[in-house]
C-alpha cells in the first residue's frame, strides 16, 4: 500500500485533532467538514479500500463499526442520529487510499444524498 496522509497521522508525523484512539483504530476530525460533526474513523492496519478487506480482517472491520458508534456517543450525536459513509474508489469520491468511515452528524440529512 502506498504511503498516505492517514499513515502519517497514525504515526503522529503530522498533526490531527484526534477524538479517539486505541491499538487498532484512530478517529480524527476531517479538515474539510461537511457537517457540524465530521470525523474520520480509520483502522491503523493499512487497507486501501473496502474491496481489499479480507476475511482475516473481518474482526477488525467489526471493531471499526463498534468504535465508530462509540465516537458518535462521545461526540453527542448518537441520540439525534448520524450518517456513516464509506467511499470506494475515485468515482465514489475516495481521495485517500486507506479505508475510512466518515462519521457525519449534528444536522439533518436528506435522502438520497445530494
Amino acid at each position: 500500500m502506498a504511503e498516505t496522509v492517514f499513515s502519517k497521522i497514525i504515526r503522529k508525523e503530522i498533526p490531527a485533532e484526534i477524538v479517539y484512539e486505541d491499538e487498532e483504530v484512530i478517529a480524527f476530525k476531517d479538515i474539510r467538514p461537511q457537517a457540524p460533526v465530521h470525523v474520520l474513523v480509520v483502522p491503523k492496519e493499512p487497507i486501501e479500500t473496502i474491496a481489499d478487506a479480507t476475511e482475516a480482517q473481518a474482526e477488525l472491520l467489526g471493531k471499526l463499526l463498534v468504535r465508530t458508534a462509540e465516537v458518535a456517543r462521545q461526540l453527542g450525536i448518537a441520540e439525534s442520529g448520524y450518517r456513516l459513509v464509506i467511499n470506494h474508489g475515485r468515482d465514489a469520491g475516495q481521495e485517500v487510499l486507506h479505508l475510512h468511515i466518515h462519521l457525519l452528524g449534528g444536522r439533518p440529512f436528506g435522502w438520497p444524498p445530494g
